[in-house]
């Protein structure tokens, strides 16, 4: 399976599901264990993946082709890895539901058409998936400069992702390299430190960015990718050095107004949800626009 798509989280209920888009075949796969966690009520993850374990088991000895019709993609695990699961289609993990006695199965259902039925939309107007983060951010209590700064930095990021992608750098792997030296470059922290600074697990670590850190994130971006066209960077090691000066042109923009100020551009403060604002997005869907 192409593994350079959309990943991201829905949430049902207080239950997060995990699940990926691929674009070539327009389909969601959705992680089979959450899915189970939520139909079974378990928020213990080692009991869910042992219940479908031995469901699993149940439904290959019954010669049952849900089995064999789910997938294996690699998914952020909790704790913070990225490790290879059970994922299957809507379609697919319907004909799961059955298998599970469950009093949410049906809302479940409902859920899971709701969620096909947002993504095709968003397809075929982007501008929905833009004013559905706007509308998650609001619900988190986020300022609308803060909102608009995020979304602004998210178009410089893509333009930079658009350029790397063509000319020749990989998705994944590459991209979280230059990613981390542009960050570490421009914040003298590594993207883990930074994310360990604030807190923070398998969250996105721009949605807990301050304004600032946002506006200096999308600087050195900006920058890296001007010098990177401006050399017609090629390639992993080529795009290293663009990378480097872009991120120094934030960093010495960053140092400057720090000084200035008397005030350290980064921080540890984070946006993380308490559990009444979980509970007040438990069926918000989040389309998360994505970071590399």
């Amino acid at each position: 399976m192409d593994k350079n798509n959309q990943n991201s989280l829905a949430i049902f209920e207080n239950f997060k599901i995990r699940r990926y888009y691929n674009e070539k075949n327009e389909t969601w796969y959705l992680s089979v264990i959450d899915i189970i966690a939520a139909l079974i009520g378990q928020t213990d993850f080692k009991k869910a993946k042992s219940y479908w374990t031995t469901l699993k088991n149940r439904l290959k000895n019954e010669g049952s082709q849900v089995v064999t019709e789910c997938e294996h993609l690699k998914m952020m695990a909790q704790d913070g890895k990225m490790r290879e699961t059970d994922v299957a289609d809507v379609k697919t993990i319907l004909r799961l539901i059955q298998s599970v006695p469950s009093k949410k199965a049906e809302s479940i259902k409902l859920w899971l058409a709701r969620v096909g039925y947002e993504r095709m939309q968003e397809i075929n107007d982007p501008e929905l998936a833009l004013n559905r983060s706007r509308e998650y951010w609001q619900k988190l209590g986020r300022s609308e400069a803060w909102i608009q700064q995020r979304m602004m930095g998210q178009e410089t990021r893509n333009k930079l992702t658009d350029y790397w992608s063509a000319h020749d750098v990989k998705k994944s792997d590459e991209f979280a390299i230059l990613t981390n030296i542009i960050h570490e470059e421009w914040s003298d922290l590594t993207v883990k430190n930074h994310k360990n600074l604030k807190g923070l697990k398998t969250q996105n670590l721009r949605d807990h960015m301050s304004e600032e850190e946002l506006i200096f994130s999308a600087l050195a971006e900006l920058s890296t990718r001007k010098i990177a066209e401006t050399m017609e960077a090629g390639g992993l090691e080529q795009n290293k050095t663009p990378a480097k000066t872009g991120g120094r042109v934030a960093k010495n923009a960053r140092k400057e107004l720090e000084f200035e100020t008397g005030k350290s551009v980064i921080s540890s403060k984070n946006f993380l949800s308490s559990k009444q604002q979980i509970k007040k997005l438990s069926s918000f869907s989040h389309p998360q626009i994505g970071d590399n």
